[in-house]
């Protein structure tokens, strides 16, 4: 818990695009920060859902140099794309949202004023998240480059065949493998489409990357955790084409021979969380534990 009241004297406003319900949160909370005596900034394209408003827009860049916290209105997808754009700045978020609770998004609409109210005063609990980053390097140099908070994957292109490639950790060969592609995710994103292929969950505290396959060709492959300094080289072989997706929110076409280098970024992503928030408690809820069995 933080013992002591941070400033925040400009707040940043983010949320999902075209959406009635979070042009409403978004204007709420604009007010509101403002009657509380703070500086308001909505990001640009969120503006565009409030324009009626009086308020200053600005691009994420201009948010990442002028606020000191982001709250992000929406699920998790609108939370870990700012988280992407603002992680070299340094801004800590907060999510707000509109459905039912998130992995990320943590704070309920219904709540969000006591929520922030109880946040401004310094009542909060600060997390620090790993992001990775990652460069496309085609016949040496660098044509793609890209942040990721979840996870990135290699899969099958159009084609719709499994692809082959190698695993190098720290310059080490680990193996050669045929499969539909590969997770690479942080422990952030072991709760995502890693677990889907069986990954384990990892503790957001710890460090390091998950190596994932894909509907392997091959029984004996099986997940591995890497430590926080690793650095990841995937090298597609030279008769297969693939695709790499970052967070599911970017993508890039790979050819043959071209190698994906994946490492711990020096940026951090910084979550706050509400007086109360378990992580223990979210992952019951999120993932059904401790449901009781429906009767036959």
């Amino acid at each position: 818990m933080n013992t002591e009241s941070p400033a925040y004297g400009c707040v940043a406003l983010i949320g999902k695009y075209q959406s009635a319900e979070v042009a409403e949160s978004l204007r709420t909370l604009a007010h509101w920060l403002r009657d509380a005596g703070r500086e308001v900034l909505i990001e640009q394209a969120s503006a565009e859902v409030m324009p009626d408003d009086r308020f200053e827009s600005a691009d994420f860049d201009a948010l990442g140099r002028r606020a000191q916290l982001a709250v992000v209105v929406g699920g998790d997808g609108s939370l870990i794309s700012a988280a992407r754009k603002l992680a070299p700045f340094g801004v800590p978020l907060v999510g707000i949202n509109q459905g039912r609770l998130g992995f990320l998004t943590d704070v309920a609409r219904s709540s969000m004023l006591e929520s922030l109210e109880s946040l401004l005063r310094g009542d909060f609990r600060a997390e620090r998240r790993v992001l990775m980053q990652a460069q496309v390097l085609r016949e040496g140099r660098a044509v793609f480059s890209a942040f990721a908070l979840n996870d990135v994957v290699i899969s099958k292109g159009d084609l719709g065949r499994m692809i082959e490639f190698e695993v190098r950790v720290d310059g080490e060969f680990v193996y050669s493998q045929r499969s539909d592609g590969l997770i690479v995710a942080t422990p952030t994103g072991s709760t995502a489409y890693s677990l889907s292929a069986n990954g384990p969950i990892v503790h957001p505290s710890l460090g390091g990357m998950l190596i994932v396959p894909l509907c392997p060709h091959a029984l004996s492959s099986r997940p591995i955790v890497l430590g926080d300094s690793a650095v990841l080289n995937v090298r597609l072989f030279s008769r297969h084409d693939a695709r790499a997706h970052f967070d599911g929110q970017e993508h890039v076409n790979l050819q043959g021979d071209d190698v994906l280098r994946i490492e711990r970024s020096p940026h951090q992503v910084t979550l706050l969380h509400p007086p109360g928030y378990s992580y223990f408690a979210m992952l019951r809820e999120k993932l059904r534990w401790s449901e009781a069995p429906k009767e036959v």
